[in-house]
């Protein structure tokens, strides 16, 4: 992934619009690239802190960005280990299938 196309990608990383593909394209990039990790904090700082302020409410914004990075990372996580399970069910399924048709070809 090149800075450009995560740059493109913040806003919809602020807004968790991200699919697990790209949410993990994204976080591998962001973990390595400087760049790119102070201009999401740019742009988190800017529009979370716009809306905070606009609300009144009190905010910590350097930790609130660590802890949206960190949900991310957990995200990512529990979307790839359900990828994993379907693909066992899927295959469960199958055997099962499978099982089925020997058993009726048996028994008819």
């Amino acid at each position: 992934m090149t800075c450009k196309d995560a740059e493109k990608m913040i806003p919809l990383f602020l807004e968790d619009g991200l699919d697990t593909d790209d949410l993990r394209k994204f976080m591998e990039h962001v973990d390595k690239c400087e760049g790119c990790k102070e201009e999401l904090t740019i742009q988190f700082l800017v529009s979370e802190g716009m809306a905070r302020l606009e609300s009144g409410n009190v905010f910590d914004l350097q930790n609130e960005l660590k802890y949206c990075m960190e949900e991310a990372g957990h995200t990512l996580k529990l979307r790839e280990s359900m990828h994993w399970l379907l693909y066992a069910i899927q295959g469960l399924i199958v055997i099962a299938a499978i099982t089925l048709i020997v058993l009726l070809n048996v028994l008819f």
